[in-house]
């Protein structure tokens, strides 16, 4: 579990309500798109989707939406959408959008560990990034299971723990050296180091994934490790392209609770 001294959630929404004005443009740039495109490589919806091709009489929550783009991917499909966000910097980008495009998503300033529904009051929940990454699993993926009822759906997207035991100490980008330990692995904090310090990240071995989502009576659909396409270039948030042409950065799981 998360180390008691560290207020990651503190840590967290400071980060991203500073950061937030730099994700504007992208914020609007993906509300505009009428097709989907996931991860940090911009994998195409029809090679790697998180939402039913179809979502009419959903009820549908994005945990950790950012500046709410996937709520309205899933609002376009016909979903009745809720997103929630620790960071009020990024409600406002999503709130405005949400006008703009004369949206009806229910925007809920807050923590994805603890959302004020009630059990079962979702089909289907989500995270891009977001909770998934941002959020203790432990926390957050019960909490999911909670809010969704019997059958429904919980699918996300976050770093593959093969990246995470590659990323330098000093908060450099991945490289080849295996440099953390794959088993065990749980809370990364960025805040304090050298290059580019950030926020507080969480990832599992993915035999721990498989536990806790047994634990949570949430059963595996699919599991995709995804490879960064032939034509990616650059560094993204400390990921080279070449890097990621040969070993998974990404993650995708797709769930279903029991009962």
């Amino acid at each position: 579990m998360v180390q008691q001294d560290l207020d990651y959630v503190a840590l967290n929404r400071e980060t991203w309500n500073e950061d937030a004005e730099n994700w504007v443009v992208a914020g609007e740039k993906s509300w505009a798109a009428e097709v989907p495109e996931w991860g940090q490589w911009g994998i195409g919806d029809a090679d790697v989707s998180l939402l039913p091709s179809t979502m009419e009489g959903l009820r549908a929550i994005e945990l950790g939406c950012g500046t709410g783009y996937v709520s309205r991917w899933m609002e376009r499909r016909g979903a009745s959408v809720v997103g929630i966000d620790m960071a009020e910097n990024q409600l406002a980008t999503a709130r405005r959008l949400a006008t703009e495009y004369g949206s009806q998503i229910e925007w809920i300033h807050g923590n994805a560990e603890h959302v004020p529904y009630p059990d079962g009051s979702f089909d289907f929940a989500t995270s891009e990034y977001g909770a998934a990454l941002w959020c203790d699993p432990y926390r957050w993926v019960p909490e999911a299971a909670r809010l969704l009822k019997p059958g429904g759906h919980l699918t996300f997207l976050t770093n593959s723990p093969m990246v995470t035991t590659c990323y330098p100490l000093n908060g450099a980008a991945a490289d080849y050296t295996l440099v953390r330990p794959y088993f065990g692995q749980h809370i990364f904090d960025w805040s304090d180091v050298e290059i580019d310090p950030g926020g507080v990240e969480f990832n599992l071995a993915i035999s721990d994934w498989f536990s806790l989502f047994r634990t949570s009576g949430l059963e595996v659909l699919d599991f995709r490790e995804l490879q960064a396409p032939e034509t990616a270039t650059g560094i993204p948030f400390a990921v080279p392209a070449e890097w990621a042409k040969r070993y998974p950065s990404e993650i995708v799981w797709k769930l279903r609770k029991s009962g």
